[in-house]
């Protein structure tokens, strides 16, 4: 197998009394979309900080392209296309202004591809960048990462700001156009169904830990949601084999189980529950269970 584009090492990281990551390890590989899932403060950004070199680990170690981005950044940064969650933009540029200055530093630059991005975006390549607003500027920055086609795209949460109708058609071309061409794709968002609709693989974070990371149709296809009905009211969720979550209450309960489901319909046969809903997981399904626990 080729080398990982990133390969992540017992990664940790704290601010004060805050452990941002907590000894992550992961490997992404080349080609494909790879989704980073978690909630607000819950450690994407610092670790595509750290990808960028922005940040240099405070113990494990990080190599993009098989190169440590904190000692030669000049050979990561030129292969990466950025879109910070803050939008930083020189207000006092136009958006064509911007292109034209982007464009100087990467020879690969697709002018063809700047001028239809832009073009589908409806934005005005004469405008001011002070003057867009929040899903503008994500628009613009968006289009100037990924212009120069670079061989691994960081995104973190582009669909701030975009509209449903943008964040489904336009991002999603973009971000499968990337990885139909062979290249990477690594974005954040907390927008569960956006994730398991382009992503090939995702890596749940939480409070600084990874709790799962694998494919998306393994982990959709290895989870499942049944429903079951009691013979009398419960007060409690009871204590079944491979249940990671339960809700409910009274007699009808609803259970997000690992893959043990025929385990799980022979100890519900025993406590004397019936099975009257099966279905299969959703990645939301699936987050809400590692990251929450069961519901009594």
């Amino acid at each position: 197998m080729s080398q990982p584009i990133i390969e992540v090492r017992d990664l940790s990281r704290k601010f004060k009394h805050t452990q941002a990551l907590d000894s992550i390890s992961l490997d992404i590989p080349a080609g494909g979309v790879f989704g980073l899932v978690g909630e607000n403060g819950a450690g994407k950004t610092t670790l595509i900080k750290h990808i960028l070199g922005l940040l240099k680990p405070q113990s494990g170690a990080i190599n993009v392209f098989g190169i440590d981005p904190v000692k030669k950044p000049e050979d990561v940064l030129a292969r990466i296309g950025y879109l910070s969650e803050e939008r930083d933009l020189p207000d006092w540029l136009t958006i064509r202004e911007l292109m034209d200055y982007s464009s100087a530093f990467y020879s690969g630059w697709d002018h063809e591809l700047t001028n239809s991005l832009i073009d589908s975006f409806q934005l005005e390549p004469n405008q001011k960048i002070r003057s867009l607003s929040r899903g503008q500027r994500a628009r613009v920055g968006l289009i100037n990462a990924a212009a120069h086609r670079p061989e691994l795209l960081l995104l973190d949460e582009p669909s701030s700001g975009l509209d449903p109708s943008v964040r489904r058609d336009i991002l999603g071309e973009i971000i499968r156009s990337v990885a139909d061409a062979g290249r990477t794709v690594l974005f954040s968002s907390h927008l569960l169904d956006e994730v398991q609709r382009v992503s090939d693989r995702i890596a749940m974070i939480h409070q600084g830990k990874l709790i799962l990371f694998d494919e998306v149709e393994a982990i959709l296809s290895s989870h499942h949601r049944v429903v079951l009905r009691f013979e009398s009211q419960r007060e409690a969720a009871p204590e079944f084999p491979g249940v990671l979550h339960w809700s409910g209450s009274g007699q009808e309960w609803a259970a997000l189980c690992n893959g043990q489901l025929e385990t799980l319909k022979s100890a519900a046969s025993a406590g004397g529950a019936e099975i009257v809903e099966q279905s299969a997981a959703t990645l939301d399904d699936v987050f809400v269970a590692y990251t929450s626990g069961s519901s009594k």
